[in-house]
């Protein structure tokens, strides 16, 4: 699945912040994202080899001394590497499901918007993994997180 899949809005914001957004129904296939929605997460390009999003820095994702909570990243890179590799694999019958994040954090943010770009390192028939490097508005590398995503048969009737 080599194509671009995302851009336009799918319906109203939540939470005063956009939904998951697309160009293709193709996203959709990857299900519902609640934290995601609730962060604000909004997708980028997406190929079968990498997947770009943004969240807005805003109280919903800060703590309580105004820096990104440490969590976010680890949603945002477990969204967006789980959708990327579902909608690879849903063609075959099987579905992804986050199985480890190991996130490390460089330089803390506390206003702008939040870049993600996960590249996916490999994938296997029952393991994808993605790096996902978070940046600034003006590039600096933030955070990383290495996401591994585990590939399963879907359950009957799904």
């Amino acid at each position: 699945m080599e194509s671009a899949l995302l851009s336009a809005p799918l319906g109203p914001p939540t939470h005063g912040y956009p939904r998951r957004v697309s160009s293709s129904p193709d996203i959709s296939k990857a299900g519902r994202d609640g934290p995601g929605e609730a962060i604000g997460l909004v997708y980028g390009a997406m190929t079968a080899e990498s997947v770009a999003a943004t969240v807005p820095v805003a109280p919903p994702v800060q703590q309580p001394f105004g820096l990104v909570h440490g969590g976010v990243y680890s949603t945002v890179a477990e969204s967006i590497c789980s959708s990327a590799t579902a909608i690879a694999v849903a063609s075959e019958g099987r579905i992804a499901m986050g199985q480890q994040t190991l996130a490390t954090f460089l330089r803390p943010m506390s206003e702008g918007t939040i870049h993600a770009l996960a590249t996916r390192r490999h994938a296997g028939r029952s393991t994808w993994l993605w790096d996902v490097d978070f940046t600034d508005d003006d590039g600096r590398l933030c955070a990383t997180v290495r996401m591994t995503v585990a590939v399963r048969d879907a359950p009957p009737g799904a």
